[in-house]
């Protein structure tokens, strides 16, 4: 394919659905299977798609290639040619809800350079959350929207590693049923240029939860992508994850986010290298984990902080950063905040749920009112809400340094939560917490959300 200039513009199009956006009962091109070209098995037998095959190596995170052994030129440009311009293509095709280049975007002034996208077609064209809010690992709903779901014209390509440690590609491979390939589809509901989805061996159907296998999947991802300007995100369920089949989320914003640029603190530095330290002056507190011997020590570090985190019942953000080498990590209490009625009704009404992105830094903000007003102060009062208290965190790092320290992720304490034990909520709360309502519709009986 030929290679194409990064582009960070491209022209408005007409939106049209794309194939399982159709609603039920709408005719249906007829393509065999159940009509929709799907991932699913009823679609996938003798399909193929582009495969990217990336060099599957311990690698140094900070590695120079000895003399006589220097990185040879890929057969295609990873971000540029392949991600990005496939998915200008996926544009030009009319597969997007909308033209998100069309969106207005700002830096509010200030200190940190907090970012304001007003997207109000996102706030009226997205999915909406289809599962309980107050638990973090919740078992694969086939019946629930998932990405066997999706039509192949919406997947990029597959990302697997090489067979023989050389990057390479195949702009026409099979897809390999039985060992479930890993895949990149476009966001149909985009928040930046060039939103895609890095979904693990898909076919699998993974709930949503980061594993040491699925994490490193998308270290390498962020390392081929080689672009300060180009990050992975995660949301776990509880933390305003709206689809519970294991993924990641990544984007390309030519500019640095606000946490990037916030100072930090050293806690320790472990024995594989990996040094973890806290945020500080940033309205979320958070981790930040970086060096490491190698790759995989980085990422087996962050990964074990997620699953403990998980196993123990709190919501969680994490941003991929500096093409791999640094990761923030964000255990939150937005929803519980909800819940229990503490969050005021002037940022409920924003609607907006602070996921990685607005933690990061990146506002997504659904109304005209907020965008035009936007300020530091007001982005700064939204993302104090998300964050633990000091003390909370305090404990919640004490328990992951223990975790990591000793390589066990199972039967941590239960004492996280500040004793928090309680009725969890119903369905309908949940819901209408997963949605963003005012907490008097939630709350009166002052049930919160059990995060044990």
């Amino acid at each position: 394919k030929k290679k194409k200039k990064m582009m960070l513009r491209i022209k408005r199009v007409p939106t049209v659905v794309s194939n399982y956006q159709k609603e039920e009962g709408e005719e249906q091109v007829s393509r065999g299977g159940c009509g929709r070209n799907c991932l699913n098995k009823c679609c996938i037998q003798g399909a193929k798609l582009p495969l990217y095959a990336f060099k599957r190596v311990n690698k140094l995170v900070n590695e120079t290639p000895l003399p006589g052994h220097e990185i040879r030129e890929p057969p295609v440009a990873f971000l540029d040619s392949l991600l990005l311009g496939e998915w200008e293509d996926r544009m030009q095709r009319g597969l997007f809800r909308y033209d998100v280049t069309a969106c207005e975007t700002k830096v509010i002034p200030g200190e940190y350079g907090f970012v304001a996208q007003l997207n109000e077609g996102r706030h009226l064209k997205k999915r909406p959350t289809e599962f309980r809010v107050d638990k973090v690992l919740q078992p694969f709903d086939g019946s629930k929207f998932n990405f066997t779901k999706v039509g192949q014209e919406e997947v990029l390509f597959q990302f697997e590693p090489s067979e023989d440690e050389e990057v390479q590609f195949f702009p026409n491979a099979p897809i390999d049923v039985e060992n479930s390939p890993s895949v990149v589809a476009i966001n149909v509901s985009p928040i930046e240029y060039g939103h895609v989805l890095l979904i693990p061996r898909v076919l699998e159907c993974f709930p949503q939860r980061i594993d040491r296998e699925s994490f490193l999947l998308a270290l390498y991802m962020a390392a081929e992508a080689a672009n300060p300007y180009f990050r992975l995100g995660y949301n776990s369920l509880g933390a305003f994850a709206t689809i519970n089949h294991l993924h990641f989320q990544a984007y390309y914003l030519a500019m640095t986010f606000p946490v990037e640029k916030a100072p930090t603190k050293k806690i320790t530095t472990l024995d594989g290298g990996v040094k973890i330290s806290e945020l500080l002056n940033y309205p979320v507190k958070g981790l930040v984990f970086e060096g490491g011997n190698t790759l995989e020590d980085l990422s087996n570090t962050v990964s074990d902080a997620c699953i403990c985190l998980q196993d123990n019942n709190i919501p969680y953000n994490v941003l991929i950063s500096d093409s791999g080498k640094r990761i923030f990590v964000f255990p939150q209490c937005y929803a519980e905040k909800q819940a229990l009625g503490e969050v005021s009704a002037e940022l409920l009404f924003t609607q907006v749920n602070p996921a990685v992105w607005e933690i990061s830094g990146h506002m997504v903000l659904k109304r005209k009112k907020d965008y035009e007003e936007a300020s530091e102060e007001n982005a700064w009062r939204l993302l104090a809400e998300v964050s633990l208290s000091e003390e909370r965190f305090q404990e919640v790092t004490a328990l992951i340094i223990e975790v990591i320290a000793t390589g066990n992720t199972a039967n941590a304490p239960e004492d996280v939560a500040d004793g928090m034990e309680a009725t969890p909520l119903s369905d309908e709360d949940a819901d209408a917490v997963g949605q963003g309502c005012h907490p008097s519709l939630v709350i009166g009986k002052q049930e919160c959300l059990v995060l044990h």
